[in-house]
């Protein structure tokens, strides 16, 4: 992952990148694709659900989807499955070529979506309170990727990183080395670890 990513950052939420479906059938906004150009190892992106429609088809890719807002969604699978994601923060995990159609259960829904290639990526999502310090311990070779639902917070230790605001993102790039980051604030979090497979 270091050969693409190089730096810790924040990603202002005014900074996404809007953009159709890969289907046509709905809106994203893209947080950070790694890397950037040609095809990704992970993205991180936001869906904008306005109406029923179907979800793009990503072989070979793994997602984890996590409602943002909105009063529920539901996925209902061609293989008979059905879930649904409820307020404030359900999540579900899936492969990228199983065919699934988003119902929206009450008006629409932004959902957060995380999507890796299963064959070089090992990828774990959590949905964490933020109440004082959060310490986040980034091994080489791993990426940490904090996505703020709510609240604020700030980095108090020396990366020099500017603070967060609600539906920011930092990235926190260990590279070669091992790092230690201290988040202090109030709010709630998804918290992402992102590893190169072997190693």
């Amino acid at each position: 992952m270091s050969t693409h990513l190089s730096t810790s950052r924040v990603i202002p939420a005014n900074e996404y990148r809007r953009d159709r479906w890969r289907n046509g059938a709905g809106w994203t906004r893209e947080i950070l694709a790694n890397p950037a150009q040609g095809d990704w190892d992970w993205r991180l992106s936001i869906a904008e659900i306005e109406h029923d429609a179907p979800f793009s088809a990503f072989p070979g890719i793994e997602r984890e989807l996590v409602l943002l807002s909105g009063n529920g969604l539901r996925l209902r699978f061609d293989d008979g499955e059905v879930r649904e994601l409820m307020p404030p923060h359900d999540k579900l995990r899936f492969a990228g070529e199983r065919v699934v159609t988003g119902e929206l259960l009450d008006g629409p829904t932004q959902d957060f979506n995380l999507m890796w290639r299963r064959d070089a990526i090992d990828a774990q999502l959590w949905h964490r309170p933020l109440v004082g310090p959060m310490v986040i311990f980034a091994e080489p070779g791993t990426t940490w990727v904090v996505h703020l639902l709510a609240g604020h917070a700030r980095f108090a230790d020396d990366s020099g990183l500017p603070d967060l605001a609600a539906a920011d993102t930092a990235l926190l790039v260990a590279g070669d080395t091992r790092l230690r980051h201290v988040i202090d604030g109030a709010g709630e979090a998804l918290v992402i670890r992102l590893q190169q497979q072997g190693t």
